[in-house]
């Protein structure tokens, strides 16, 4: 199943609150985002049905291995498209605005060519 944008910000947005907190419920990734919650409720479903996440009984969200390669992809792309463009001159602010469009968009043989540039 091909996730469409909002699907990898969701797991990219699970990926980077387990880093900080000890369980992301949904109501953090609302409250992260600034989605509603029923939004948030809906997409939880739908990567839940993809096999994206998996959602404990206390409403733990966890990544599956398949949405936890999709959310460190994402969250890759993001890190890497920002810094390039704050080095070029952007501002922080929007340089992460616009590595968020496009780490969604861009193909995998221009973000390595991309990243293979910026290791030099």
């Amino acid at each position: 199943m091909r996730l469409q944008e909002s699907g990898e910000m969701y797991l990219e947005t699970i990926y980077v609150l387990s880093k900080k907190l000890p369980l992301v419920r949904s109501v953090d990734v609302s409250e992260h985002l600034g989605y509603s919650k029923p939004s948030v409720s809906r997409a939880v479903g739908l990567l839940r049905n993809g096999g994206f996440i998996t959602v404990g009984d206390n409403g733990e969200l966890k990544l599956t291995d398949e949405g936890k390669a999709i959310a460190e992809t994402m969250f890759e792309r993001h890190t890497l498209l920002t810094e390039c463009l704050i080095r070029l001159g952007v501002a922080p602010e929007i340089a992460a605005e616009d590595a968020c469009k496009i780490e969604h968009v861009i193909s995998e043989e221009s973000f390595e060519a991309i990243k293979k540039h910026s290791e030099k």
